[in-house]
């Protein structure tokens, strides 16, 4: 993780989760043959760690001491950690200890006094009621200051509440303004006034506090429960606009360019994640016409667009060697011969570890890729013409953006696997900065490109 270059490490739940998802006794004795796996969506008890993941889970030192050192251990590489924590429902509502202390207050009700269900998991929590907002607020700020995280994603934010989300903001900002609270904005119905849910249409609201851009997923690679469906880069025709507005960072760019942030630190950008089909998979099913050579292709590009757009940029962990889960989308149960990474996979596939460790070198070194305010994105970036060119967009970051070395950067998405000539802008000399095995030929003025891939010029003059 270290030499590929990513600066945090997302977990999913480690908060203690329910015996009826990992039974923690069988654990401490594993049959290696049918060993228990599950991704932690199942919230218990939120002040404990799980014990599965510790080498003793009947020891309660052992398992806060091991999580510690683990996340010790992750700092003193330079990477910091981000937990996913599951606030917007409980593993069994009848039962939960929130149920036990005050029935009917702690959980959202329909009107027939049955649960509401928009997590779809049996319940959601009322983070609107007092109490419940102050033990999410209290203990989001217990694992910030006593296990030094530095960072929460929130397993469907759009669940909870505005306020509840905004102090967990103000309070995580005066601990320390670096720690990141990103969260799935989705927009979901549960018994709770729109204008209150803490989603996407409501992110103007919440400054700070970021949102997975899944517009940018599914134009990249097609409707996430389609595995048939195309995307821009496995050749669905017609999705520029879309890449566009990812490019942006989902902010107001202009009147076709716009999406739900109100800046760029608002938008978090991915092609796959732990949910559904990894991306190889999902090229496998929907451009399954096309050789390996050319799907790789078409994942490279995904990660570059990922990489080179304004905004936080997401990579799921395996992403860089082609992950696969052979087929599998919804795998939160499956055993770990199928979450488990791939390690010689990975030795297999050092040709895309390497392409993805470079993107994530040029994002590093090119400041104009950080961009931090829509002002800024909106005075220094530029879409530029692709003459009728099928499948591509480019444009360009002008006049040193973000404190860039060089004075401008060219950016080429191309998802056509035929050559095409492309008009440069006259700025100056322009030189390969990323990309030279699909530029064909760069004249004073013009590219040329075929296949499949990202270009990235720059010029210093």
């Amino acid at each position: 993780m270290k030499h590929l270059g990513i600066t945090h490490v997302q977990l999913l739940p480690v908060q203690d989760f329910a015996k009826a998802s990992v039974d923690e006794e069988k654990t401490a004795a594993p049959d290696k043959e049918n060993l228990q796996y599950n991704w932690g969506y199942d919230p218990k008890n939120y002040h404990a760690p799980e014990g599965s993941y510790a080498s003793d889970p009947f020891q309660p030192r052992i398992r806060i001491r091991e999580l510690k050192q683990a996340v010790q251990a992750l700092h003193e590489q330079g990477l910091r950690v981000i937990l996913d924590v599951v606030y917007n429902h409980v593993y069994d509502g009848y039962i939960a200890h929130f149920t036990k202390l005050v029935p009917g207050y702690y959980l959202r009700y329909k009107k027939d006094g049955s649960f509401s269900n928009g997590s779809g998991c049996g319940n959601d929590c009322a983070s609107e009621r007092f109490m419940m907002s102050k033990y999410i607020i209290d203990s989001v700020v217990y694992w910030a200051t006593e296990y030094r995280v530095d960072g929460f994603r929130f397993d469907l934010m759009g669940l909870l509440d505005v306020d509840t989300m905004n102090e967990i903001r103000r309070r995580l900002d005066e601990i320390d303004p670096s720690i990141l609270v990103l969260g799935e904005g989705w927009i979901m119905e549960t018994e709770l006034q729109a204008e209150r849910r803490a989603n996407l249409q409501q992110a103007g609201r919440m400054p700070g506090i970021a949102h997975f851009n899944g517009e940018l997923r599914n134009a990249l690679k097609g409707d996430i429960f389609k595995p048939d469906q195309t995307g821009f880069v496995s050749g669905w025709k017609g999705l520029e606009p879309e890449i566009m507005k990812g490019v942006v960072g989902s902010i107001s760019y202009n009147n076709e360019v716009h999406g739900f942030a109100s800046e760029p630190t608002q938008c978090v950008n991915f092609a796959e994640c732990h949910d559904n089909h990894t991306l190889w998979d999902k090229l496998s099913c929907s451009a399954a016409k096309a050789d390996e050579n050319e799907r790789r292709r078409m994942q490279r590009l995904a990660a570059g667009i990922v990489l080179t757009s304004q905004g936080i940029p997401f990579l799921h962990a395996g992403q860089e060697f082609l992950r696969t889960k052979g087929g599998m989308g919804n795998s939160y149960q499956a055993p770990p011969a199928v979450n488990q990474l791939d390690w010689p996979r990975c030795a297999a596939y050092q040709d895309e570890v390497e392409a993805i460790r470079k993107m994530i070198e040029l994002r590093k070194r090119h400041p104009a890729f950080r961009l931090k305010t829509a002002a800024e994105i909106s005075r220094h970036l530029r879409f530029e013409p692709t003459a009728g060119a099928e499948s591509a967009v480019a444009f360009t970051l002008r006049e040193h953006a973000g404190g860039d070395p060089a004075r401008n950067l060219y950016v080429l998405y191309h998802a056509s696997s035929s050559s095409q000539t492309f008009s440069l802008p006259e700025l100056g000399k322009w030189e390969v900065s990323f990309g030279e095995d699909i530029v064909t030929e760069l004249h004073s003025g013009h590219l040329n490109v075929k296949g499949i891939g990202m270009v990235v010029l720059s010029n210093f003059l």
